[in-house]
């Protein structure tokens, strides 16, 4: 097999592995100090005195891959198993923006209540204390899209105490908070509130395009990280007529990426730092391959080959599989595939190999989820129903359908034998 192939990515782990032996880059309990400078080219970050550009990954899975295809960071969005983490990402010549998990007001937390603020601080200030002098860390990330559902501005102020108990703590890593995009309301509020922290970061996914545009209308004047982004947001894109978001295709979403990346985190170096790409593992949000770039299985998409491209500049030497459309009962999803219950109907795949290696097809169908989360809270994912698919061919199928009414979706997961997937679903809707 290939897988990439195997001799190149043995060459990759065995030079991340040599940049990254303790002792020769870092010594073990050594902290290296991160910089936020201004130069006359902008604002740069600066990390043992050299430039320092995040390419990231957003979750801390197969970080060999990272560093294997040229990122050099991995954000958390908490300290749960952070030892583990900052060790591995040590061990790969990895840097991590070390998320603090800081009370979000839509989940019942009242920065009214002094004596719970103050607890929190105490909490994070120890967690400070056990993580700042570890050779791995880059930055500290105060809270997740605290912005999201919330009526208090205290919570900028208890942001800004953080931020400070940090300065006070851990002089030699800088400071942010992140948010759920970003406007002119929420920079006036930082500006007064929250004037300790070194520099914003931001989650964003269709709007990354016009990320530093929107930046600079907003009033920021200083440096930011884009700390999530990825593909169109199940909230942001096309919908069904029941109100089902349409997701895009692996290949789609290659080409989202890219495009996205290129034309506003690397263009804009004047205050850009770079970005950690969402998501570096799986995980079911609407559907489990809607923000993974793998699936439960680690195959990777045509979205890892794009993020290789562009950290290294080097695509891979085996490609993932490119899908070209998904059509069930001769309709896409964009048509409102209304089928009726317990009838056959037939589903094709078109996909092509660009190694051509020989293609593997598996399908499944999932009903919609009921329990809906937001924000990247724990969605459960719905449990496929078996029985229903019967193969007639490469890429083609025939669907039984569910006999209940309600809506539904069928996946098709196109595989290469060399651990690259191409992913698809289209939604349908079972009315008698």
């Amino acid at each position: 097999m290939k897988r990439k192939s195997i001799l190149t990515l043995s060459l990759y782990f065995l030079l991340a592995a040599l940049q990254a032996q303790p002792g020769k880059l870092e010594s073990a309990n050594t902290s290296i100090k991160t910089e936020l400078r201004k130069t006359a080219e902008g604002y740069q970050l600066y990390r043992g005195g050299q430039l320092y550009f995040v390419k990231g990954a957003g979750g801390s899975a197969y970080p060999a891959r990272i560093a294997a295809y040229g990122g050099n960071s991995i954000r958390t969005w908490g300290t749960r198993g952070a030892q583990n983490v900052l060790d591995s990402a040590q061990k790969y010549g990895l840097t991590v923006l070390l998320g603090l998990d800081v009370a979000r007001e839509r989940h019942g937390f009242n920065y009214d209540d002094t004596a719970a603020v103050k607890k929190q601080l105490d909490r994070l200030r120890e967690e400070v204390l056990k993580y700042k002098d570890h050779p791995a860390l880059l930055a500290w990330g105060i809270g997740n899209e605290l912005n999201l559902q919330y009526k208090n501005p205290k919570v900028w102020d208890a942001v800004n105490d953080i931020s400070k108990m940090i300065h006070a703590t851990d002089p030699n890593h800088p400071t942010t908070t992140v948010f759920a995009g970003i406007n002119k309301g929420l920079v006036d509020l930082i500006k007064v509130r929250s004037t300790d922290i070194d520099l914003l970061s931001v989650n964003t996914y269709g709007g990354l395009a016009g990320l530093p545009a929107t930046i600079r209308q907003s009033g920021w004047e200083g440096a930011y990280l884009v700390t999530e982004w990825g593909p169109t947001g199940h909230w942001e894109g096309l919908q069904t007529a029941w109100k089902s978001p349409i997701e895009e295709t692996s290949s789609e979403k290659a080409a989202v990426y890219k495009s996205r990346y290129e034309y506003s985190v690397e263009r804009d170096r004047e205050k850009c730092l770079g970005s950690y790409v969402f998501l570096w593992g799986q995980k079911q949000e609407r559907t489990p391959t809607w923000y993974g770039v793998f699936t439960d299985k680690g195959e990777e998409s045509e979205v890892v080959d794009v993020m290789q491209y562009l950290w290294s500049r080097n695509w891979p030497q085996n490609k993932a599989p490119h899908l070209y459309s998904l059509q069930l009962d001769n309709r896409k999803a964009l048509d409102n595939i209304y089928l009726k219950p317990g009838t056959s109907y037939t589903a094709l795949a078109v996909a092509m190999d660009p190694d051509n290696d020989k293609l593997s097809w598996r399908w499944e169908v999932l009903p919609e989820p009921t329990q809906l989360s937001e924000g990247g809270d724990f969605e459960a994912r719905p449990k496929p129903i078996d029985g229903l698919i019967t193969a007639r061919g490469e890429g083609k199928v025939a669907l039984k359908t569910p006999e209940k009414e309600g809506p539904y979706r069928l996946f098709v997961y196109i595989t290469d034998g060399n651990n690259n997937v191409a992913t698809a679903n289209i939604p349908f809707f079972i009315k008698p």
